[in-house]
């Protein structure tokens, strides 16, 4: 029986990670922040939260980490915990870039003492490519981040490459596109919307409040995600890999399928900080844009091209942007039933 351990496991990525994983067979451990009750609230929702043994592992703590990785004779270690909040990190850019980016080789170091043979993933992400330097993003892309967030993710990311090259240690990177589901955190966008949409469709008033509006993401299942994370570290030499679907949506156009989903017929109008969304059907005030929402640095647009990942690992992205829209908000309508 295989052994891996998630960083981040009470997270979405982490939780779906470690459903996939005990499907295979493998023996779970997650590492969670020192609290007084660790949020399982995902792990509970996937039936699983008494199969993971779960550690104390605190991402800023070397010896948390020292004594966890000397004491689980881990196989495969999932790098999945982060402040992962793009607008939180111009608020914490130091926190962000010790958690995002020293983090990184605390537990590469960590690994190269104790556990040399084990094989690492770490989450990198799209936010690395900012604006971007070419279109499609490819593994080969140069890097332009434009938050403290994405510059974080990129020390993380070509450390781990460091390590692999320098100490031969079976470390990759993953280059995850934006990927949501159900259990998304509140504070994402996509998770704003579905929320604010299902508040709406069962009575509320409220609209929801967005930024901008124009901005294009490339947006996939995380179900699919953690998928083409454990089929890297199966590879017989590590390597890094866009995950991606290849298709751009702006937020107007999530927020429109999410709303579609709901029985809505959004009309727009207006423009820049004027724009708004009405259901034609109820005469509602859907959506207005808040300037407060805008970003110092915005990222305009993010596509990647799979082509390695499909390649190489046999991995493909299963749901799009519609199903995937549609999912969250009825998950999210029938939540508040």
């Amino acid at each position: 029986m295989k052994k891996a351990f998630i960083t981040g496991i009470t997270g979405q990525d982490g939780a779906y990670l470690a459903k996939l994983l005990l499907e295979k067979g493998y023996e779970v451990h997650g590492g969670v922040r020192r609290i007084s009750q660790p949020e399982i609230t995902r792990l509970t929702s996937l039936g699983i939260a008494e199969d993971i043994q779960l550690h104390d592992f605190d991402l800023l703590e070397q010896n948390s980490m020292f004594r966890v990785i000397r004491d689980v004779e881990m196989d495969e270690f999932y790098n999945l915990a982060a402040q992962s909040f793009v607008g939180a990190s111009w608020e914490l850019p130091v926190y962000t870039a010790d958690a995002d980016g020293m983090a990184v080789v605390r537990i590469l170091d960590t690994l190269r003492t104790l556990r040399p043979d084990c094989r690492f993933y770490q989450a990198s992400t799209s936010e690395m490519f900012g604006l971007v330097q070419e279109v499609p993003q490819t593994e080969t892309t140069r890097l332009y981040p434009r938050s403290p967030y994405g510059a974080a993710k990129v020390y993380g990311h070509y450390i781990t490459m460091n390590y692999r090259e320098s100490f031969g240690l079976h470390a990759s990177s993953g280059i995850l596109f934006n990927h949501e589901s159900p259990l998304r955190g509140k504070e994402f966008v996509t998770r704003k919307i579905t929320l604010g949409l299902a508040a709406l469709a069962r009575g509320g008033n409220a609209p929801v409040e967005l930024g901008n509006m124009d901005a294009r993401r490339d947006w996939g299942f995380a179900g699919d995600y953690v998928d083409g994370m454990w089929r890297m570290l199966q590879q017989d030499v590590a390597d890094d890999y866009v995950l991606a679907t290849g298709v751009t949506t702006t937020i107007r156009d999530f927020f429109t399928f999410a709303a579609e989903a709901l029985g809505m017929d959004l009309d727009w109008s207006g423009e820049g900080e004027t724009e708004t969304a009405t259901d034609r059907k109820t005469g509602k005030l859907v959506m207005k844009v808040n300037p407060k929402f805008y970003r110092p640095a915005e990222v305009d647009l993010l596509i990647g091209n799979p082509q390695k990942a499909v390649e190489k690992l046999g991995w493909k992205a299963t749901v799009n942007i519609r199903e995937l829209a549609s999912m969250m908000a009825l998950s999210d309508f029938d939540a508040l039933s």
